[in-house]
C-alpha cells in the first residue's frame, strides 16, 4: 500500500518510521496538528508527547494510519 499517511503526506512505510522513533514523532505529531491549524491539539503535543501520546500515534499509525487526535480544537 503505498497510499498517502499522516505526517505531511509521507508514504506509509516512513510515516510508520517516523511514528517509531519517539523524537520525530513528537516533533511531526506537533507540526501536523499546527500545520491543520490546531493551535491548542499542537501545544498538547508539545507538552505530552513523549508519554501515551507517542505510544497512542504509533497504534493509531499502524492500525489506522493516521495519528491520534484527542482534541480537535
Amino acid at each position: 500500500m503505498a497510499g498517502k499517511s499522516d505526517y505531511f503526506g509521507l508514504g506509509y512505510i516512513v510515516s510508520v518510521i517516523l511514528a517509531i522513533i519517539p523524537v520525530t514523532s513528537w516533533i511531526c505529531g506537533a507540526i501536523t496538528r499546527f500545520m491543520e491549524g490546531k493551535i491548542v491539539a499542537g501545544l498538547i503535543r508539545l507538552i505530552f508527547g513523549f508519554t501515551i501520546v507517542w505510544i497512542l500515534d504509533l497504534i493509531f499509525m499502524i492500525v489506522k494510519k493516521n495519528i491520534c487526535r484527542l482534541l480537535n480544537i
